[in-house]
């Protein structure tokens, strides 16, 4: 697959409106796991210690609740957090199957509560390219039970020297705008970005995944026979599987642009104890008061890190939304930043502070992973 250039200064995207119109407006260490047989040697792999194939958990009749419904027992859950805290730490891990076990030692952290995705198979990972720094970018095609049987696919970074360490990274997932590539990234220079922070020691080694949407303004969510918020844990839960990833939220980080960014948004706080970072770019927040309100519990308990930031001449989405947005997640116990910075609904924009946000991903990945490891949420 070719890559795409950058684009010129002098390009304006401006995503279609689609069906909707002016959205912004109104204990125990984790087992390991390292990569089964599917990945390619580019680079090398190291030895397998899975077999490939496998089918990950059906959904069960938590996934069939209503969100309400799993909110009211998530804030049920919290209490039971708070009130058997010596009990969750094992190993400094805290995890959610250590609640519902008693404190009984686990061997990896359990699926969060949420839709439980059914993923038939592995797909295969296929080398796009490999750059002078040694990082390297694998493409996934597999059919997503999500989309009704449809095809899936995203986009791996791979840090230089995955291949030959025995560490596990952290995943920064990211959901591109309405009718962009999941190369859209790269084509404003994700890759090298990546690689110079990694190497500057500003942000951890990390795997970035990122997820091919679909055509419309899908929004990332669940609509009709189309589930895209599903399919966003589909894939996540098919990077666990496959690659050396930390399975754990609190390294995990989510972000998009434009309506990846309200996507990025709903995914985490509809799916709180998956996500323990977020980040929305030039995206809006719609609708997404009410779930902020209902997972103020865990969030106090849990934590988060966000950043959200608008563009100053943007007509899309209202870049008047994005700091009383950060001040709402704030107020709900986020540890949330907000911006609104000059420029205009575009690329342009997204490039101009994609390294700052890829930045901050790292260090909050990076705070998160120190601070559970400190016997803290």
């Amino acid at each position: 697959m070719a890559v795409a250039v950058k684009p010129s200064r002098t390009q304006l995207w401006l995503e279609s409106l689609g069906d909707w119109s002016w959205p912004g407006q109104g204990g125990a260490a984790a087992a390991e796991l390292l990569p089964p047989a599917w990945v390619p040697a580019f680079p090398p792999r190291r030895q397998a210690a899975l077999a490939p194939g496998g089918a990950l958990a059906a959904p069960g009749p938590w996934a069939r609740a209503s969100a309400r419904t799993r909110r009211l027992a998530l804030a049920a859950l919290v209490g039971l957090l708070a009130a058997t805290a010596p009990a969750l730490v094992q190993g400094n891990s805290l995890t959610l199957a250590s609640v519902l076990r008693g404190g009984a030692a686990v061997q990896q952290e359990q699926p969060a509560i949420g839709p439980q995705p059914a993923v038939a198979q592995l797909p295969t990972l296929e080398p796009v390219s490999q750059d002078a720094a040694g990082s390297s970018i694998l493409r996934a095609d597999f059919s997503a039970p999500a989309l009704a049987g449809g095809e899936g696919s995203f986009l791996v970074y791979l840090p230089s020297g995955y291949a030959a360490s025995a560490r596990h990274f952290p995943v920064i997932y990211l959901l591109p705008g309405d009718d962009q590539s999941d190369d859209a990234f790269l084509a404003v220079g994700l890759q090298g970005d990546l690689d110079r922070l990694i190497a500057a020691r500003a942000m951890p080694p990390v795997i970035a995944v990122m997820i091919q949407g679909g055509p419309g303004a899908n929004l990332w969510r669940d609509q009709g026979s189309r589930h895209y918020e599903r399919y966003v844990l589909e894939v996540q839960q098919l990077v666990d599987k496959a690659l050396a990833t930390v399975p754990e939220r609190d390294a995990r980080a989510i972000v998009g642009d434009s309506m990846g960014g309200y996507g990025a948004m709903n995914t985490a706080l509809s799916n709180p104890l998956r996500f323990g970072v977020v980040e929305s770019w030039i995206g809006f927040f719609n609708g997404l008061e009410g779930t902020l309100r209902a997972d103020r519990p865990v969030i106090e308990r849990l934590g988060l890190r966000a950043f959200v930031y608008g563009a100053a001449e943007d007509h899309i989405a209202n870049p008047a939304e994005d700091m009383p947005f950060a001040a709402a997640l704030r107020a709900a116990g986020a540890r949330a930043e907000g911006a609104v910075y000059p420029g205009e609904h575009n690329l342009q924009t997204v490039e101009a502070h994609l390294e700052s946000m890829l930045a901050f991903a790292g260090r909050a990945l990076r705070a998160g992973q120190s601070a559970k490891h400190a016997g803290r949420a």
